[in-house]
């Protein structure tokens, strides 16, 4: 592990909030198990608690104990290859707190195949928040340069590195598969 993701991880591990790219655009993060830390990331996005946050992890392994358990066919679609990032509309437990669910009875998840992100993931050994990298309703951050633009170095730790190719990943109900929209790359 790199001294960049050892950095990222301890941050994370202090309640901190940090920044690094996706399979789009750049990612804001934190520990989804601190309502803290989660708050404090909407509030600089200026973003409501109403609205949810999608997680993003390495393994389906890290988002079971949050999601009702998944069939088998449900499993099969969400952990499959496709040729797009999707972020996945599931059943999420009741006692999965409302600052990552929203108003929703369902969380909104993605097993990240950008390399970095999946080497933060496996690195800290949970899910992670991740939430497009702008003030809610602008344009996302595409370079490290732009988050600190954005976020006026109110961020504890910013993973330098390439993004995805700028398209929104899909979004699609988890037990059908149906297309349910693209990610605005603005959440």
């Amino acid at each position: 592990m790199n001294w960049r993701i050892r950095e990222a991880v301890r941050q994370l591990h202090a309640g901190g909030i940090i920044a690094y790219p996706t399979e789009t655009v750049y990612g804001l993060g934190c520990d989804p198990y601190n309502g803290v830390a989660v708050l404090q990331l909407l509030s600089l996005k200026q973003r409501s608690m109403a609205q949810g946050v999608i997680l993003i992890a390495s393994e389906l392994a890290q988002l079971e104990p949050l999601l009702l358990p998944l069939s088998p066919a449900t499993t099969k679609r969400v952990t499959g290859k496709m040729p797009t990032p999707v972020t996945w509309i599931l059943p999420c437990r009741s006692e999965t707190p409302a600052w990552l669910r929203g108003e929703h009875d369902s969380l909104a998840i993605r097993l990240t195949s950008h390399p970095l992100a999946n080497e933060l993931c496996h690195a800290w050994g949970r899910p992670l928040v991740s939430t497009s990298a702008n003030i809610h309703g602008r344009k996302p951050a595409t370079s490290a340069i732009q988050v600190n633009k954005a976020f006026n170095n109110q961020l504890d730790c910013i993973l330098h590195g390439a993004h995805g190719n700028n398209t929104p990943s899909q979004i699609r109900d988890g037990l059908t598969g149906k297309l349910l929209g693209r990610g605005a790359g603005a959440q």
